[in-house]
């Protein structure tokens, strides 16, 4: 639905964004992370047609948004991060200027208008000033304008900025109940927005993509090996030494005692499952095994050194 390839663009003599490439699959919730100034925006304004690149191609909807401008842009919806709302026009006014913008009229419209409404939550402010609306509302505003034509694909400029957490809660479930119906790229500097609402993720860091794919599969990528959490209850010492000769098993560390109950960290190949093999181990020593199960990196740590790596490299 979305590709993006070999894309660099400049301003003057700055880089901000280079050989960036990656496509999103028609009704993915796609996560485009990255800190403050590594080339999201930048990115974003070329997919929806608001900025040209320098160089290489962009096609949304199988179309190029630099030759086929206005049919990529029908197939479009753009949240900027800060919504593009006239604060002195009433809710269903400015839906309406939008959506007659957009090409949508008569009776279409006002299908839209009352669809886009529900589905955004806005309908019991339709005859408020938008001005007068709290900023989780304007948010809802802007996302409405950018469904107000049902288009193919989202672009979303980092969607729940500014916002309270109840406003945060409500925001992500709204993007996730589009997935499906609307292909999503949502870009954001914040890490529980994409375990919460995406389906995979692009990492970007000065200007560069430096991993793409789901969470889960940047975590075996990166950490190089497989985590098993084991609690049980017994002697702590015995448990470890026991756990230790489990083939395949290359380290044990005690991670909390309490109770008689103590957690082990074990880390084995990537290539072998050591969980059947450690519960045997629990229970043939007739120790009371409490969990079992594997734990990965967080997204905080893939990101950590996702972006330290690349800045450092």
């Amino acid at each position: 639905m979305i590709e993006v390839e070999g894309l660099t663009k400049r301003y003057g003599p700055t880089l901000a964004v280079s050989d960036v490439t990656f496509e999103v699959r028609k009704g993915e919730v796609l996560g485009f992370l990255g800190p403050n100034g590594a080339g999201k925006t930048t990115t974003m304004r070329v997919i929806t047609g608001y900025l040209p690149p320098t160089s290489g191609k962009v096609r949304v909807a199988d179309h190029d948004v630099v030759e086929e401008s206005l049919e990529a842009r029908r197939h479009t919806g753009y949240l900027p991060e800060n919504p593009p709302v006239y604060t002195d026009m009433r809710v269903s006014e400015y839906l309406a200027f939008v959506g007659r913008i957009k090409g949508v009229a008569g009776r279409d419209l006002r299908n839209r208008i009352r669809e886009v409404s529900q589905t955004c939550a806005i309908a019991e402010v339709q005859s408020r000033q938008i001005g007068k609306l709290s900023k989780g509302y304007r948010q809802r505003v802007g996302l409405a304008q950018a469904l107000i034509h049902n288009p193919d694909v989202l672009i979303l400029d980092e969607p729940t900025a500014g916002l309270d957490p109840k406003q945060i809660i409500e925001t992500r479930e709204l993007i996730r109940g589009l997935a499906g119906q609307h292909t999503v790229v949502l870009s954001t500097h914040i890490l529980p927005e994409v375990s919460k609402t995406c389906d995979r993720v692009v990492v970007i860091n000065n200007g560069k993509v430096v991993a793409v794919g789901a969470p889960d599969e940047l975590t075996q990528r990166l950490q190089g090996f497989e985590t098993v959490l084991v609690t049980a209850e017994g002697p702590g010492g015995e448990m470890k030494a026991r756990l230790e000769r489990v083939e395949g098993v290359t380290l044990v560390e005690e991670r909390d005692a309490a109770n008689n109950r103590v957690t082990f960290e074990v880390h084995a190949g990537k290539e072998r499952d050591v969980r059947a093999e450690l519960a045997r181990a629990v229970v043939e020593s007739q120790w009371s095994l409490f969990e079992l199960r594997t734990s990965g990196m967080s997204l905080e740590d893939i990101f950590l050194k996702l972006t330290t790596r690349d800045a450092t490299s």
